[in-house]
């Protein structure tokens, strides 16, 4: 009997952030039976970060992704992946090959501990929102990105623009415009007027 090579992989699972705040114990033990169903040995496991999702799922907007290191079975990584499919507390999950990993790179803080938060002043009228406010709920110095991004689009249909009210005109055109604006061709000054 063959016995198959165990492989370090790397699993980020999404549960529903309100569950994982209610009973954090049982999401976990959800984790590690899902885990053990595929003869996953878990070498690290912590929480990872807790933020709104990018669209709706099962009616929730808010996840906590929980990232664990566990040794596997290639040929058991699809039973895990289709007990998390069945399941009904774990939203998403991802599981990818990691060799390569370090002990070290398995024991970094997670983003969400990591993160240094500014403390904005209070706005100085109510429903008044700081800059720094708006650009932190929308996603950092990316969200100022976005604005700066449409300023060449504009600046392109502007001169879009211009080119076409310069464009030379063809024959058609030229011969209503040289008939005036009731229609009728003007006199040529050369002639003789009777």
């Amino acid at each position: 009997m063959s016995t198959a090579t165990k492989r370090l992989y790397e699993g980020l699972f999404l549960v529903d952030s309100g569950e994982a705040a209610a009973d954090w114990d049982g999401i976990n033990d959800i984790i590690k039976k899902t885990l053990a169903r595929g003869d996953g040995q878990i070498v690290s496991m912590k929480k990872w970060d807790e933020r709104r999702l990018a669209y709706d799922i099962g009616g929730k907007s808010r996840g906590t992704y929980i990232l664990t290191y566990f040794q596997g079975d290639p040929s058991k990584v699809a039973a895990i992946e289709r007990t998390v499919q069945l399941s009904e507390r774990i939203m998403r999950a991802l599981i990818i090959r990691t060799d390569k990993m370090s002990t070290e790179d398995m024991e970094k803080a997670p983003p969400a501990a990591t993160e240094t938060t500014e403390v904005t002043a209070k706005p100085a009228r109510a429903g008044a929102k700081t800059m720094a406010a708006k650009t932190e709920r929308r996603g950092g110095a990316g969200a100022s990105k976005k604005a700066e991004d449409q300023k060449p689009k504009r600046a392109k249909a502007k001169a879009a623009r211009e080119r076409s009210s310069k464009r030379p005109m063809g024959p058609r055109h030229r011969a209503k415009s040289a008939q005036g604006p009731q229609g009728s061709a003007k006199p040529d000054s050369g002639q003789a007027k009777e």
